[in-house]
């Protein structure tokens, strides 16, 4: 093949310009100019975990294996004042913002870690007395995290999602559930409405929350053990998930604006049951 003249482009189409770099580190345009930052590739299957609950809840757990552990030096000298085991890399903060590029907005509060998943037990080995959550198809990290802090909160014994239209239990949902991901297992199902039917099964009360029920919950006699069932902002329930609840409740407001966010529902829900049922004493 000869080489073209001196000054003639070579014949053919020109490619594109796809600026390329290493996992972590910045893409690059033409003089070095940084374009935008890369995220890291993680194993499928690893949990991300940032901020200081959520992680020194996650070190705290026997249960949780940490495979990497970034801290920086005043993070780490928390974790030491209080009485947290660890044996974290001390890192530049910068460092940490690099594993967190895809997650602009992440609050890291100098820690971060990577971590298998904790085991989820089957529905049929849930302990038939308490409560349980079931969420059908709320798939805001953000909501479905702020509802395993409330969880946590009220002792429930375990929350019930969907393979599909889910959010997975890392990143920001862990973020935002405030290390209560390490006290509340994930139960995942394929089908929500057998599920429900497997509750029934072993003597669950299923009480769908819906703006539109038949009682408020506080005129609902609630019995142990008890699903409450949760549905996405907007859509609320579907229509199968309704009809499988043995009661659909509703929480009456007395001001203005009478309908709440999923999560707070959620925290409300969980107070009025829980008292009702004397879990709380």
């Amino acid at each position: 093949m000869t080489s073209p003249p001196p000054g003639r482009p070579p014949s053919g189409p020109r490619k594109p310009f796809r600026p390329f770099s290493k996992p972590g580190r910045p893409f690059k345009g033409r003089g070095g100019r940084v374009l935008r930052e890369a995220a890291p590739d993680y194993e499928t299957g690893t949990v991300l975990l940032y901020g200081w609950h959520t992680v020194a809840e996650a070190l705290n757990n026997p249960k949780r294996r940490i495979r990497t552990l970034l801290a920086t030096e005043n993070a780490a000298k928390r974790l030491d004042e209080e009485g947290i085991a660890h044996s974290a890399e001390i890192v530049p903060v910068r460092d940490i913002d690099r594993r967190l590029a895809a997650t602009p907005d992440a609050v890291h509060q100098g820690l971060f870690a990577e971590a298998d998943a904790l085991d989820a037990p089957s529905l049929d080995r849930l302990p038939a007395k308490g409560v349980v959550l079931l969420l059908d198809q709320i798939t805001d990290p953000h909501n479905v995290g702020a509802i395993v802090r409330s969880a946590a909160a009220f002792g429930v014994k375990a929350i019930v999602t969907t393979n599909r239209h889910s959010p997975e239990a890392t990143g920001v949902l862990a973020k935002s559930a405030s290390g209560g991901l390490e006290h509340v297992p994930f139960v995942t199902v394929q089908n929500l409405a057998r599920a429900m039917a497997d509750l029934k099964a072993r003597a669950f009360l299923i009480v769908g929350l819906d703006s539109e029920g038949e009682a408020d919950l506080d005129q609902v006699a609630v019995t142990e053990p008890v699903a409450l069932v949760l549905g996405a902002e907007g859509k609320g329930l579907r229509q199968l998930t309704r009809e499988n609840c043995d009661v659909l409740a509703r929480i009456d407001m007395p001001g203005a604006i009478r309908s709440l966010n999923v999560s707070n529902a959620t925290a409300l829900a969980l107070y009025a049951v829980t008292t009702r049922l004397g879990l709380r004493r």
